[in-house]
């Protein structure tokens, strides 16, 4: 893509990391072989908002989601997948809750078959 995709991401300002997401999306259009133009019209943008988001400047989420979904980049959102995870203290607490050994009979249920009422 260009020479940003080698720079840490965390390290990046806010608007580097804006014209990173613009570079990305440029790169896509242009590798698919379509102008701004055709490219917002299938997203349902204006060409100006378009060219905003590949500039880095400010433009809606659900812009961005658009123009990837159109792109078939919508894959990089997967980035974003929240999975459960339990911590190790949690974990740790459920195994002590978990039986170790079976009991067997009861003395109870014995007791309770030799009397004749």
């Amino acid at each position: 893509m260009t020479d940003k995709s080698f720079k840490k991401l965390d390290s990046m300002s806010d608007r580097a990391l804006s014209e990173y997401i613009g570079a990305f999306v440029r790169h896509h259009r242009m590798e698919q072989n379509r102008t701004q133009d055709e490219l917002s019209a299938a997203a349902g943008i204006s060409r100006s908002t378009l060219s905003l988001l590949e500039r880095g400047e400010t433009v809606t989420v659900a812009t961005l989601i658009q123009v990837l979904r159109v792109l078939d980049q919508i894959k990089v959102l997967r980035a974003f997948e929240v999975r459960e995870t339990i911590s190790p203290l949690a974990l740790a607490k459920l195994q002590k809750k978990k039986r170790k050994r079976a009991s067997g009979k009861s003395k109870k249920d014995d007791n309770s078959e030799e009397t004749e009422w």
